[in-house]
């Protein structure tokens, strides 16, 4: 499995609750540009419309080499699940402050693109003070142990 962009700012943002693993409907030279790495997360997130799952505002450069047939980089992108696991995504969004947020995009073993989303709930301030708190408290540990 090769990682090519993780959403650093959904770990800072949000708990994550629960994590799915879906395929990414992808067109024209977007897997080589994927290949070499021209992916961002800037504001990323997923929905549901009329039974679909989409994903919006995943960039993904151009392919130079595809002249004029790329497609526009900031496009709504069809997530591939099974219709159970749609069904399961939806009933949990269904009355709760939730959003569905992309965590990772990456390449399995057989070289299929895949995105793993995650079910959020957006942190407090407090709540972020606490995660940079446990964080600076651990590598002061760690350091410490270095040292001795």
């Amino acid at each position: 499995m090769s990682v090519i962009a993780t959403n650093k700012k959904a770990f800072h943002n949000y708990h994550l609750l629960d994590k799915w693993e879906c395929g990414i409907a992808l067109n024209g030279g977007e897997v080589k540009s994927l290949r070499s790495g021209g992916a961002s997360f800037t504001d990323a997130f997923a929905h549901i419309d009329k039974g679909e799952l989409y994903l919006h505002n995943l960039h993904i450069n151009p392919y130079e080499q595809a002249s004029y047939l790329n497609e526009a980089p900031d496009r709504p992108r069809k997530l591939l699940v099974h219709a159970k696991e749609l069904e399961r995504i939806n009933g949990r969004l269904a009355g709760h402050s939730l959003t569905l947020v992309p965590t990772k995009i990456y390449f399995n073993k057989k070289g299929w693109a895949k995105v793993e989303i995650a079910l959020a709930q957006g942190k407090k301030l407090y709540d972020k003070r606490e995660d940079i708190k446990k964080r600076e408290i651990k590598r002061e540990i760690d350091r410490s142990v270095k040292r001795r």
